[in-house]
């Protein structure tokens, strides 16, 4: 009695053990899933260069905005600084 129970407990564990992994490989992404979420973690090369050059278009942006005379935030009097870098 004792052999039937030691064996049918294995065969459970066993079980359980086949359902779980059954389980993590159909939950698992693929292998492009897999490879899109890699490209599109924070610390990618291509997310670094998008970042540096939305930045960049940001600050090109920043910089014409103080370089024109309709800017809001100056008086009319005053007139607009001219960075000495950008100037042709």
């Amino acid at each position: 009695m004792s052999g039937v129970r030691r064996i049918v407990s294995y065969a459970y564990m066993i079980v359980i053990v086949g359902a779980g992994l059954g389980t993590w490989a159909l939950i698992s992404p693929g292998e492009e899933k897999r490879k899109e979420q890699l490209k599109n973690l924070p610390g990618s090369k291509q997310t670094q260069e998008e970042a540096k050059r939305r930045n960049a278009l940001v600050m090109q942006a920043l910089k014409d905005a103080a370089n024109i005379n309709d800017n809001i935030s100056r008086s009319s009097q005053r007139k607009p600084k001219v960075d000495k870098n950008t100037a042709v």
